[in-house]
C-alpha cells in the first residue's frame, strides 16, 4: 500500500542537537528513502532492489555510491567540466564505511541487485555527513520491501579534554586526539574504523563501547519510523476495506534448511546431494589445505571445488547457486573444524603464532628511502620520496580547500595474488587499505617544523596472503627511517582473527588469506610501543563481547 504524499518524522536529541529522520516526501519511487538532518548537514539516502536475480549469479550483488554534490555547500565545482565527476577519495572511503556494516545483514539466498545511494545535499561545515548516511541507509531499507535482517546505525567518536563526544563537530574533531566511527546494531558492535594518537587498548574499548551506547537512540528512532509507517499504511487498508498487516511486506527470501553434519542453515534443501557433496568433496578440501604453499594450495582447492561440483552442476542445472553456496559452506566447515579440534591452523601455526618476517632497506638505489617488507607470503615494498611545499596535494572538499603534506598510496596488481586482470587504477579497496596505513603512519611523523617536506609514500603489493595494509604500515615506517625523517618512534601493524562456534572462541594472529574469508571477524590494529594509532575492524556476528575485543587487543 503506498504512502505517496505523506510526510512522516521521527527526532531525537543527539549532543544538543536535533538528529532528524523523514520519508514520503521525497525519491517516492524508490523503495526506500529517507532525508537524515543533523544541524544543517542533510543528507538523502535511497535504497532499491532489482525485481528480478540476475541468471546464473551465486553472489550477493550489493553496490552502495555515497556522493557530495558541491552545491552542498554553496560551491561550484572546479574544473573544465565545472559538475560532479569521478568520486573523491572521501566518496570511496564513506562508500565503504556504508557497505561494510550493512552487508553482513541482508539474509542468505537473497541475491537480488541492491543499490544504496546517499546523496549529500546540505553541508553545514560542522556535522560530517557520512555517519548520517550510514544511518539513513539502514534506515531506508528498514522501511522498505527489502529483506534486512536489522536495524544499524553509525557515530562518529572524538574525545575533547579528556571527555568523549559522540558526533563531534568539525571544531571539536580539530581538538580531538581520537577520530574513530562505531557502527553497531542493538545486540553488538558491527563495524569500528579510525584510529588515535597513540591511544591505549583500554580506551580503545572505551570508545568503541561509548560509540555503542551513543546510536541507541537512533536505532530507537528506525524503529519509530517503521511503526509510523505500519500505521499509516493500515489506516490506508481500513479505508479500503482489506485487512491490516502486523509489519512491513518484504520480499520473499529462498527458505533455509538445517544442515544437521555442518550445523549451518544452507540452501540447498536436498539431503540426498548435499551428501554427495560432503561425500566428493571433503576430503578433496582436507588434501588441498595441506599444502603450505599458498599459491599450490589455492590451485588444489580450486581443482576440488570444480571436481567435486562438475558433475552435479551438470546434473542439476537450475541449482547452479544453491549447489555452489553449500560447497562453500562446506568449505568453510573443514577451514575451521581443526581449529578447535585439534588447536591447529590451516598453515600450523600455534593461534598467537606470527610467520617469519624478512626486512630489507635502501633496496632502491635512487629512491629518498625504501623497504622491503615480508611476513609469510605477503610481501611489501614501501618507497619514500621527499619534496617541496609546492608537492602538497590540493583537495578542495564541502568544507573547503585544504592542503595535505602526507600521502600513503596503495597499490594491489594482479600478479601479488597470482591473478590476470586489467589494471585500471587504484580499487575501492586500494584506497581503503591506503587510508587505513596513512592514518597509521600520520601520528607518528614528525611536526611541520622539524620536517618541512610533502612526504609521499607508495606501498606496491608485491605478493600477498594475509594483510597486505599491515605490512605496508611496517614497510612504510622501515622506509621513513631510511629516508632519514626523524619519525617519533617505529610503528607496525598486525591483522587479526576470529573463530567462533559457540560459546569456543579462537583469537588468531597474522591471518591467512583463507582464515579471513572464513572467519566471523578480522581486525587490523597499528600503532607503536606507546599506543594504537590505527583501527578497523568488521564483525560477521553477534556476541562479540568487551572481554574478548580486551583478548584479542591484547594478543594484538
Amino acid at each position: 500500500m503506498s504512502v505517496l504524499g505523506t510526510r512522516l518524522e521521527v527526532r531525537c536529541n543527539l549532543e544538543g542537537r536535533d538528529f532528524i529522520v523523514e520519508t514520503g516526501a521525497v525519491a517516492k519511487q524508490a523503495d526506500g528513502a529517507v532525508l537524515v538532518t543533523f544541524g544543517e548537514s542533510i543528507v538523502l539516502v535511497t535504497a532499491t532492489a532489482s525485481r528480478n536475480i540476475r541468471e546464473g549469479i551465486d553472489f550477493f550483488p550489493l553496490v552502495v555510491d555515497y556522493q557530495e554534490m558541491a552545491y552542498a555547500a554553496g560551491k561550484i565545482p572546479g574544473g573544465f567540466f565545472k559538475r560532479e565527476g569521478r568520486p573523491t577519495e572521501k566518496e570511496i572511503l564513506t562508500s565503504r564505511l556504508i557497505d561494510r556494516p550493512l552487508r553482513p545483514l541482508f539474509p542468505k539466498g537473497f541475491l537480488n541487485e541492491v543499490q544504496i545511494i546517499a546523496t549529500v545535499l546540505s553541508a553545514d561545515q560542522e556535522n560530517d555527513t557520512d555517519v548520517l548516511a550510514i544511518c539513513g541507509a539502514s534506515t531506508a531499507l528498514q522501511i522498505s520491501n527489502i529483506p534486512f535482517q536489522r536495524p544499524i546505525a553509525g557515530v562518529r567518536v572524538g574525545r575533547v579534554q579528556g571527555q568523549w563526544v559522540c558526533n563531534p563537530t568539525r571544531t571539536q574533531l580539530s581538538q580531538s586526539d581520537v577520530n574513530l566511527i562505531v557502527a553497531g546494531s542493538r545486540e553488538g558492535v558491527v563495524m569500528v574504523e579510525g584510529g588515535g594518537q597513540e591511544m591505549s587498548e583500554e580506551d580503545l574499548l572505551e570508545a568503541i563501547f561509548f560509540g555503542h551506547r551513543s546510536l541507541q537512540p537512533i536505532l530507537d528512532l528506525q524503529d519509530d519510523l517503521k511503526k509510523k509507517k505500519i500505521a499509516l499504511e493500515n489506516e490506508q487498508r481500513r479505508a479500503a476495506g482489506k485487512a491490516e498487516i502486523p509489519d512491513l511486506e518484504k520480499r520473499p527470501v529462498p527458505e533455509l534448511s538445517l544442515d544437521p553434519v555442518l550445523g549451518r542453515r544452507v540452501l540447498l534443501a536436498d539431503e540426498s546431494i548435499r551428501a554427495r557433496i560432503r561425500a566428493a568433496g571433503e576430503e578433496k578440501i582436507l588434501q588441498a589445505l595441506s599444502f603450505a604453499n599458498k599459491k599450490v594450495r589455492t590451485d588444489q582447492l580450486e581443482n576440488a571445488r570444480r571436481d567435486t561440483l562438475a558433475p552435479l552442476l551438470e546434473e542439476f542445472p537450475k541449482k547452479a547457486g544453491e549447489l555452489k553456496a553449500y560447497y562453500e559452506t562446506l568449505e568453510k566447515f573443514v577451514v575451521r573444524r581443526p581449529i578447535f579440534l585439534e588447536n591447529r591452523r590451516v598453515d600450523g601455526r600455534a593461534f598467537n603464532e606470527v610467520r617469519p618476517i624478512h626486512i630489507q632497506v635502501g633496496w632502491l638505489p635512487r629512491t629518498h628511502g625504501s623497504a622491503r617488507f615480508t611476513r609469510g607470503e605477503t610481501q611489501v615494498s614501501a618507497v619514500v620520496t621527499l619534496g617541496s611545499a609546492d608537492d602538497e596535494q590540493k583537495i578542495d572538499a564541502l568544507t573547503g580547500e585544504t592542503f595535505k603534506s602526507f600521502m600513503l598510496h596503495y597499490n594491489f596488481p594482479p600478479y601479488s595474488v597470482g591473478e590476470v586482470r586489467m589494471m585500471r587504477g587504484p580499487s575501492r579497496r586500494d584506497i581503503g587499505h591506503g587510508a587505513l596505513a596513512e592514518r597509521s603512519i600520520s601520528r607518528i611523523l614528525p611536526s611541520i617544523e622539524k620536517n618541512p617536506y610533502t612526504i609521499r609514500i607508495v606501498s606496491e603489493v608485491l605478493e600477498s596472503n594475509g594483510s597486505s595494509s599491515m605490512a605496508t604500515v611496517c614497510g612504510a615506517s622501515l622506509a621513513l627511517m631510511d629516508a632519514g625523517v626523524q619519525i617519533k618512534r617505529p610503528a607496525a601493524g598486525i591483522a587479526m582473527g576470529l573463530i567462533k562456534e559457540g560459546e569456543k572462541v579462537a583469537i588468531l594472529t597474522d591471518i591467512l588469506g583463507d582464515e579471513d574469508h572464513h572467519g566471523d571477524m578480522d581486525f587490523k590494529v597499528a600503532g607503536s610501543r606507546t599506543g594504537i594509532t590505527g583501527f578497523q575492524m568488521d564483525i560477521k556476528i553477534s556476541g562479540v563481547t568487551r572481554d574478548i575485543l580486551r583478548q584479542a587487543l591484547a594478543q594484538a
